[in-house]
């Protein structure tokens, strides 16, 4: 899409640290990381959300993060790594993208980076779980 810098990555036109460059995906250097050897990763489509990603295509798109959050521990030496998308809300880039974020116990991430809320009794965490599986149609 004309105008989006991660297609414009996928594309080789914008330069970027590529890490991998698949059919299922391309991941790249995050150019602001939250860590070093932060990652995104991107379907070489453009798609806005995880939504527009087709259904055929998950487990390859997966399977890549699955992969690189792997290689992120192995290759950094991380204890573990944060993996996350961000849908419409905070998505400074408007192409579905993965952060791969390498983590170290004692790092100073501390869980999300939001604030953190409570469900004023079980009346009230059922509602929310009845709304969401109304709309599954489950």
């Amino acid at each position: 899409m004309a105008g989006c810098v991660f297609c414009g990555i996928v594309a080789g036109e914008v330069p970027a640290f590529r890490v991998v460059d698949e059919p299922d995906g391309v991941a790249f250097l995050d150019t602001r990381p939250v860590f070093k050897g932060h990652l995104l990763v991107v379907p070489r489509t453009h798609l806005v959300t995880l939504a527009d990603l087709p259904p055929e295509s998950v487990a390859g798109y997966f399977g890549l993060v699955r992969r690189l959050a792997t290689a992120v521990e192995a290759g950094l030496g991380a204890g573990g790594t944060f993996v996350a998308m961000n849908n419409k809300v905070s998505q400074s880039v408007p192409h579905l993208h993965t952060h791969v974020v390498p983590r170290t116990k004692g790092d100073g991430l501390r869980g999300f980076f939001w604030p953190r809320t409570r469900y004023a009794d079980d009346a009230d965490a059922t509602s929310y779980a009845d709304r969401i599986r109304i709309a599954l149609g489950v």
